[in-house]
């Protein structure tokens, strides 16, 4: 009896300072319905930067800063990648990427409320969520409790590292950059 009682304190002791966080990020999710940031994106070691917008429900909007001067849209339904240098266009199903799931909110508060979240180096907390095959690692600053990045695999099985920063939240959004471009 003695031990299921020292088990329970210790369990009572942690798991306050745990939920606390979890609650802290969920509430701030909670209240964002919008992201705008700067991105540093590693697909297999080769690396491009350029500003996205998220909209939830899964919208997003991302122009590269790159040579081909990509852009990525989702209207919530598909994905779109178009080079706008040489006019190449691809669209995907977006359940059949894993920003279904990133872009999801509320999806990624029902899974942050059952997952225990790992801290790395005393300045980010990590969920890692396993869903439809896809393992998703998703990363929160510790201090600011904002969205810091995620990382995954792609729909050619490449890993796929996002890193963001310059995080504004809840910026007014034009929602004509969710309009999924047509192949010209």
């Amino acid at each position: 009896m003695f031990r299921l009682i020292i088990i329970f304190l210790i369990l009572n002791i942690y798991n306050p300072a745990t939920s606390s966080i979890k609650s802290k990020i969920i509430s701030q999710m909670k209240k964002t319905t919008n992201l705008n940031f700067n991105f540093i994106q590693t697909i297999n070691e080769k690396e491009e930067n350029g500003n996205c917008t998220i909209k939830y429900p899964k919208k997003i909007y991302c122009e590269y800063n790159n040579l081909n001067k990509k852009i990525i849209v989702s209207n919530g339904k598909s994905l779109v990648i178009k080079n706008i240098n040489s006019g190449s266009y691809y669209i995907y199903p977006l359940k059949k990427t894993p920003l279904e799931f990133i872009l999801n909110k509320n999806y990624l508060i029902s899974k942050i409320k059952t997952l225990e979240p790992r801290e790395i180096d005393n300045k980010y907390i990590n969920f890692t969520i396993f869903e439809k095959e896809n393992e998703i690692n998703i990363f929160f600053n510790k201090k600011t409790l904002n969205l810091i990045g995620w990382q995954t695999e792609d729909i050619y099985q490449n890993m796929t590292v996002m890193f963001i920063s310059s995080i504004k939240i809840n910026q007014k959004v034009d929602e004509k950059i969710f309009l999924l471009p047509k192949n010209e």
